[in-house]
């Protein structure tokens, strides 16, 4: 170690929290409660318990498991123990648990007990992993299918089995890293299309996503984040570093229920919490919904939030930071960065320009909009927040590269920078606003229509809940929009006034024909929403899925 340089590692601020803040409260989950004193002793515990397995340095352990303290702590005793974190999204099938334990040959696999039917029909069928630890959560009921099976192999143990094994590693922890760039984490992507691809990030990365969250998201010791957003999402943004590096509070949740969150913003005064529109939705409608007496900071990604819907949480007196970002740039890259000018507007106006993508947030690098195919050499649109071009990124916060594919990370990283596959537009200001995802364009009758500016039109008629729009088969246009309605319980609506609705906000030629009033849109984990699968419901097996 060089005098003037340490090794950049988030399992340094767990270190640190631990000395500077032992008594104070690290993790609650239901009646459970751990200091950051213990919180670290329990950290080394399952660091201990893991070199004792035989886990060495850069391999793989996976976990499949909601958000609880057991998945916290995961992310440091894994690191601390050498080895490198593979979280799986606790909503894939069996078969798709099978492929990413396979794919990142991982050792371990440690499995929530109610998570078991995930698990148990491809137990055969792992290639790689020798043991799994089974964790029960002791403070709700076992559901009969969650019961553990007993295959011949690999070895299935318990928690307090795994842990007992801690006592035959005895060589104390520096709580360092000998290199920054070394893998920390492998977060596979929840691709639409083709098996999913495993996200290396690396210690730096990490640690310095970490301080990033603290800056735009306003984190202190006083911080009492609600877990809203799944920690198997970008490791949850980096957020349970960026806490403990602050020294707050984190309340875990095993599952994103309107009622439940009430309960605990009110029951631990909560300050932040973050997650998808669609997560936001959830807590603004639920029954238990109501003006704060304290605001709450309310993180944002996952996709583009209308300004209906912060306009309606900023009425709640929850303060919106919208972020934007992907797996592939450690969750959030880019912040909207509030101006004082903005003061002066009226709601509505702040809150679409607070819908903006915004620019590099402090730890990254400035994102650009790049003429779309223009290879090796590319060539910057002109900002004036109309020319469509895709977003790339580059510099700490983006990914290492795909593990085991150095194919897709190539084309990923054409000409130096990391191709989003997200389009859209430059401000004048520097603001970035996205548009859509490229392949979800709207080409119709030679006209490119944004399906994001359809849904924000449509989702400003008070009784939409919720929207998705696609582009649909059409004999003359080659496409044409066609939405996707979750209508407000007891705000009757018909499909043709949504559209007349619309046909007030953007021009007409962008108004969907077609309206479904649907109950329930398809979403991934982390309440995206899957348009593919209403792409697949339209399209059906045609060959081809462009038109014109």
């Amino acid at each position: 170690m060089e005098t003037w340089n340490t090794e950049l590692t988030p399992l340094s601020f767990l270190r640190r929290s631990a000395d500077v803040f032992p008594g104070t409260r690290a993790v609650v989950y239901n009646d459970q409660e751990m200091t950051y004193a213990e919180f670290a002793a329990a950290v080394e515990t399952r660091a201990h318990a893991l070199r004792a397995a035989g886990v060495g340095p850069g391999d793989r352990v996976a976990y499949l498991m909601p958000n609880l303290p057991e998945a916290l702590m995961a992310q440091f005793a894994v690191p601390l123990a050498g080895a490198v974190l593979v979280p799986i999204n606790t909503r894939l099938a069996p078969e798709e648990v099978r492929y990413i334990c396979n794919h990142s040959q991982a050792k371990l696999l440690v499995v929530d007990t109610q998570l078991w039917p995930s698990v148990a029909p491809v137990i055969d069928g792992f290639d790689t992993v020798e043991t799994i630890i089974d964790v029960e959560d002791t403070t709700i009921a076992t559901s009969a299918e969650a019961v553990r099976p007993e295959p011949a192999a690999p070895t299935v143990t318990s928690l307090d089995e795994f842990l007992a094994g801690a006592e035959a590693d005895t060589e104390e922890f520096t709580w360092r890293v000998e290199d920054e760039r070394a893998t920390l984490s492998i977060n596979y992507t929840s691709g639409t299309t083709g098996r999913p691809k495993g996200v290396m990030y690396s210690h730096r990365g990490a640690y310095l996503n970490a301080l990033g969250e603290i800056i735009h998201s306003g984190h202190d010791k006083k911080s009492v984040y609600l877990w809203t957003l799944p920690m198997f999402h970008c490791n949850g943004w980096c957020t349970g570093w960026a806490l403990t590096a602050a020294g707050g509070t984190q309340v875990c949740l095993r599952e994103v229920r309107g009622d439940v969150i009430w309960d605990l913003i009110v029951r631990h005064t909560v300050t932040h919490l973050n997650g998808a529109p669609t997560v936001m939705s959830t807590v603004i409608n639920a029954e238990q919904a109501h003006s704060l007496d304290q605001a709450v900071t309310a993180t944002m990604a996952g996709a583009a939030p209308s300004p209906t819907l912060i306009w309606q949480m900023e009425a709640l007196n929850f303060e919106i930071v919208h972020v934007y970002g992907l797996t592939e740039s450690y969750g959030p890259y880019t912040v909207c960065e509030w101006q004082d000018s903005w003061d002066s507007l009226d709601d509505k106006s702040r809150a679409r320009l607070r819908a903006r993508q915004g620019v590099g947030m402090v730890q990254a690098d400035q994102t650009r909009i790049v003429a779309l195919d223009s290879g090796d050499e590319l060539v910057d649109v002109a900002a004036d927040g109309q020319t469509i071009g895709e977003i790339v990124m580059r510099g700490n916060n983006v990914m290492k590269g795909y593990f085991r594919d150095p194919e897709a990370t190539e084309k990923a990283f054409q000409g130096g920078w990391y191709h989003t596959g997200d389009l859209g537009v430059m401000h004048e200001d520097g603001y970035i606003e996205l548009r859509d995802r490229s392949k979800d364009i709207i080409v119709s009758g030679g006209e490119n229509i944004s399906t994001v500016e359809i849904e924000q039109a449509i989702s400003s008629h008070p009784a939409v809940l919720e929207v998705a729009v696609i582009g649909v088969p059409d004999d003359k246009w080659g496409e044409r929009p066609k939405a996707f309605v979750i209508v407000r319980e007891g705000q009757p609506v018909t499909e043709t006034e949504i559209v007349d609705h619309v046909r007030t906000q953007i021009a007409k030629y962008k108004a969907p024909r077609e309206v479904e009033i649907v109950e329930a849109l398809p979403k991934t984990s982390t309440g995206k929403i899957q348009k593919f699968e209403l792409r697949n419901q339209e399209w059906g097996d045609r060959e081809s899925r462009i038109q014109g």
